[in-house]
């Protein structure tokens, strides 16, 4: 009997955000998706002061458990984190696809952060031939959106969507989301295995948002241009899926 396609979801930082905060994210996405999928949520540790060397062996750990095909799936400096580490090595399963979620961009034009800096070069680094999908909310001032626009320009082969009215926690609905993954499922139903290729540029930009506390008061970053530590806040452009409503 075929398993059914795995999302592992990654948390973003700060106290109580695995239990307060991206866990409605996670129902959101659940309740999507539907019985169909079978998506993990694991606890990061010391979610309060997130760092590459606990994190980055965290998440190879969650991916290697995973079937092939699987899909990683990073909120907030959970996604950063997520990136820096498949960029830092090739992962132990060959993925369906990566997907961030207001996820701020460390490194020139973003956040100061020496540990986990991300290279110009990072969509090189990425495993070959895997979608790349960038989910920012234009009212997100957790990281604002020109950080999804960072990452555009270091990942060439990313569909960025950006979604109008939503802030860093995508307003807890993920359904936007779930309707890509969906719908590039069902368009690579010839399909090898349960791979989940989200590989078809949409015309319409998706929309997503949230109010989380993320990286809530988390001093390993800080905003490049002001110096500051970032609050959480309540809050997307092509390879470009970018819609141009509101």
């Amino acid at each position: 009997m075929e398993r059914a396609p795995q999302i592992l979801f990654i948390q973003g930082a700060g106290a109580g955000v695995y239990d307060e905060w991206d866990n409605r994210l996670v129902d959101s996405l659940r309740r999507e998706l539907g019985d169909g999928f079978e998506v993990h949520y694991p606890r990061m540790p010391d979610e309060a002061d997130p760092g590459y060397a606990t994190w980055g062996v965290a998440i190879r750990r969650e991916i290697a458990a995973l079937d092939d095909g699987a899909v990683v799936l990073g909120h907030s400096v959970g996604g950063t984190l997520l990136v820096h580490t498949l960029g830092e090595r090739p992962p132990e399963r060959a993925l369906g696809a990566i997907v961030l979620i207001a996820a701020p961009f460390v490194g020139a034009g973003g956040w100061a952060g020496e540990e986990f800096e991300l290279p110009p070069d990072l969509g090189a680094r990425l495993p070959p031939g895997v979608p790349v999908h960038v989910f920012h909310g234009l009212q997100d001032d957790t990281a604002p959106p020109s950080h999804a626009d960072r990452y555009a320009a270091v990942i060439p082969q990313a569909h960025l969507h950006l979604l109008p009215g939503r802030d860093h926690q995508l307003n807890d609905d993920l359904s936007e989301v779930a309707t890509v993954m969906q719908r590039d499922l069902a368009t690579a139903a010839d399909g090898a295995l349960l791979r989940l290729p989200l590989v078809r540029p949409e015309a319409g930009v998706q929309r997503i948002t949230g109010s989380s506390v993320d990286v809530d008061r988390d001093r390993s970053f800080r905003d490049a241009a002001t110096g500051e530590v970032p609050d959480a806040g309540n809050g997307g452009r092509d390879h470009r899926d970018e819609d141009r409503q509101g």
